[in-house]
């Protein structure tokens, strides 16, 4: 544990945004196992809809910078694939 109070600070806001992170990134995750689950049953039109709600909470992920641009990307860009292979 640190003693200079600007180092106690540090670590404090590291811990908040680490839980930051991680309720986006659990938010994140339940749309897209919401999207797979729609496709897994073969429900086009409800996995459309749930896409969108998917790659909102993607984009805000990577605008939070809690993912990457490209990792952004290639995660709505597969979400999209698996719909679009439903037929």
């Amino acid at each position: 544990m640190p003693h200079r109070t600007h180092r106690k600070k540090t670590i404090r806001q590291a811990e908040d945004a680490r839980l930051r992170n991680k309720a986006k990134s659990s938010a994140m995750k339940t749309q897209i196992k919401r999207v797979l689950t729609l496709v897994e049953e073969g429900d086009k039109a409800g996995a459309e809809k749930e896409l969108v709600e998917a790659q909102k909470c993607i984009d805000k992920c990577a605008k939070a910078n809690v993912l990457h641009d490209n990792t952004a990307a290639r995660k709505k860009a597969s979400l999209a694939k698996k719909i679009d292979s439903i037929g």
